[in-house]
């Protein structure tokens, strides 16, 4: 066997270990709300990830990648020594996937992609040296961990505000919630498709202009809001009667679970399109280093990569999600579906339009500050602030973590392989 054909099966192995941590971890706390509050069930949210992620990872992946890993360093800086970048990006690949998987086996929700860039930036610096790192890139990364979670709290609290008042206290929810639910079907909609033309999407260039887009996305989504309010009676009726059904929810409830399904839906295409690269995208870079012998500036990242690593991610997450799962659905705050969708919409929402500003937000800094916005609403007590603390310090510890381990890494393959 040669020497070629090991390179790259070893590289095969951590991608995909990298892949189903990124599942365990990024795709479950993106799920956590759902199953939580009992919208989908474990199984159901399973079956939605893999689908979902499987079909986003295939049809809006990256086909196309950078060779150095989200622009962090100067490619230029190493088209003379290929084997270097080589084993950054094992060294890159191994740190990210083993701090994603201590964060899980903890239960804290955790950026996969500050993991991959804290990793790049390690290697970055011993290689080449500190100089040819983007800090701006690290300076937006540090900004973000403030700006997303607040961001995302405001706009999930301010949901659950309207939710409470309108439908909650009025004196008859179900009924509220039945009148409410084309103007609530008509906004969810125009989010998630303007969300999955400018995120989901993005992969393809489609590069079709703002007012174009709002004229595709109106008229679809106010049928939604038209068609919306039947479609809800009926699964209403379907699954919860006037009293509460077997799965334990109120009409109201209900109502709000079946929106939520269709955020489950979207988040779960979202992440396949944007967050498989983040295990995909140094593995092709691996192969076409051992393919070529040279550093190429952009890679095409083969098909069968895209479905290994969609099913990888979505494995991941039937393997070893669960405990993101509950932190995000049950521990910070108790979520039901009135709550679980404010959050969902919150987030979506905001990652929408941080996007469009050109703000950088994280999807699960954002998706934990919008149950914290939605917890606020409830009052202070209903937060479990020990929980916060340990998230707040995993995602401190994220870049410096993966940053030092990726050094050690790449100093110990260069000694034994160079």
């Amino acid at each position: 066997m040669s020497i070629d054909i090991v390179v790259l099966s070893f590289a095969a192995l951590i991608g995909i270990y990298v892949a189903a941590n990124i599942g365990a971890n990024d795709l479950a706390n993106a799920m956590g709300t759902s199953v939580g509050s009992r919208a989908i069930t474990l199984k159901q949210a399973l079956w939605i990830s893999i689908i979902a992620n499987l079909l986003g990872a295939v049809l809006a992946g990256g086909h196309v990648t950078s060779t150095i890993s989200k622009g962090i360093i100067d490619p230029t800086l190493l088209t003379s020594e290929p084997n270097k970048l080589m084993f950054g990006m094992f060294a890159a690949l191994i740190s990210a996937g083993l701090w994603v998987h201590l964060a899980t086996y903890f239960g804290l929700p955790v950026s996969t992609t500050h993991a991959i860039v804290g990793a790049v930036v390690g290697f970055g610096i011993i290689s080449v040296g500190a100089g040819a790192v983007s800090w701006n890139k690290i300076i937006t990364i540090a900004i973000s961990w403030v700006i997303s979670p607040a961001a995302g709290a405001c706009v999930a609290g301010g949901a659950f505000y309207f939710a409470e008042k309108k439908i909650l206290s009025a004196r008859d929810p179900h009924t509220a919630a039945i009148h409410y639910a084309p103007a609530l079907i008509f906004v969810v909609a125009m989010v998630l498709i303007l969300s999955f033309i400018f995120k989901g999407l993005k992969n393809l260039h489609l590069e079709i202009g703002f007012f174009h887009t709002m004229l595709m996305t109106l008229p679809v989504a106010a049928l939604s809001g038209l068609f919306g309010r039947r479609w809800v009676r009926w699964q209403v009726h379907l699954k919860c009667s006037v009293r509460p059904g077997q799965l334990g929810m109120s009409p109201v409830e209900c109502v709000f679970a079946q929106l939520q399904v269709l955020t489950a839906c979207y988040v779960a295409f979202a992440h396949g399109a944007n967050d498989v690269a983040n295990a995909i995208g140094p593995l092709a870079a691996i192969f076409s280093v051992v393919k070529t012998k040279s550093v190429v500036l952009q890679v095409e990242v083969p098909i069968w990569m895209l479905v290994a690593g969609g099913i990888a991610v979505g494995g991941g997450l039937v393997a070893f999600g669960t405990r993101v799962m509950e932190t995000i659905g049950r521990d910070i705050t108790e979520i039901t579906p009135i709550r679980g969708f404010c959050a969902q919409f919150g987030a979506a929402t905001t990652i929408l339009i941080c996007s469009r500003l050109g703000l950088p937000v994280s999807t699960t800094h954002v998706l934990v500050g919008s149950v914290v916005g939605v917890g606020i609403m409830r009052g202070m007590g209903t937060l479990d602030l020990r929980i916060l603390k340990n998230i707040g310090l995993s995602w401190i510890v994220t870049l410096p973590f993966t940053l030092v381990l990726s050094m050690v890494l790449y100093k110990l393959l260069t000694i034994f392989m160079l």
